[in-house]
């Protein structure tokens, strides 16, 4: 199945050089481009991609709105944020906006394209590094909750509650299994049972959920 992909960034050379190596890709197709995110949002409407490469910072509507409305509808595109990880203090609300994922604009390109292909599949992209990131502007940021201690979490069990707390510290499934040491297949099940019972879309919005609970202390 190929992957339709529309690329929105404000900068032309990163959107004509994703074009091109996507190009050599016949999985991926590029569909559309957009310099702003209203563009984006319109774009989406006219050419139903399977997946927004939406960069964070351009002129006009930001990509943190742009977001919002794309992934508002009944059944959304999913976005992957690109960023600058290194200025972009936003990440977190962009992924609170509905974002599945993000990729920064100085990994490989091969990590880029494996990335829009695990978002088109149903999934989540989120790696260690970027969720003590995450937890660090969330900490500071005008909607950072108070920290507090670990709570009960209604309608999932103690296994469940310390899987989540993983997932929230960035562990990938065979990391979970290895700290509990449970099977991979089990920490799989436990974490899809998490995504049901919350009603998460994806393993970025259960991240999002443990620092919500407290499950995950914000560094000082």
């Amino acid at each position: 199945m190929t992957v339709r992909v529309l690329l929105a960034d404000d900068q032309p050379l990163v959107r004509s050089g994703l074009r091109v190596i996507m190009a050599d890709h016949p999985d991926l197709e590029v569909v559309g481009e957009a310099a702003t995110g209203s563009e984006a949002v319109r774009l989406v409407g006219d050419l139903r991609p399977d997946v927004v490469v939406m960069d964070i910072r351009m002129p006009g509507m930001d990509g943190i709105e742009a977001t919002r409305l794309i992934t508002a509808g009944p059944a959304p595109t999913r976005v992957l944020v690109l960023t600058t990880f290194d200025e972009d203090d936003h990440v977190y609300g962009a992924l609170r906006a509905g974002a599945s994922g993000f990729v920064v604009k100085d990994m490989a390109l091969d990590d880029i394209l494996a990335a829009i292909r695990v978002v088109a599949a149903g999934d989540a992209l989120i790696a260690p590094g970027v969720t003590r990131r995450l937890i660090a502007d969330f900490a500071k940021g005008p909607e950072a909750a108070p920290t507090r201690s670990p709570r009960p979490v209604d309608g999932i069990t103690e296994r469940e509650r310390e899987v989540l707390t993983l997932v929230g510290r960035g562990r990938s499934n065979p990391e979970i299994a290895e700290d509990l040491f449970i099977t991979v297949a089990t920490a799989k099940s436990h974490v899809s049972r998490l995504l049901t019972k919350l009603d998460a879309r994806d393993r970025v919005q259960l991240v999002i959920t443990a620092y919500e609970m407290g499950l995950v202390t914000p560094p000082r």
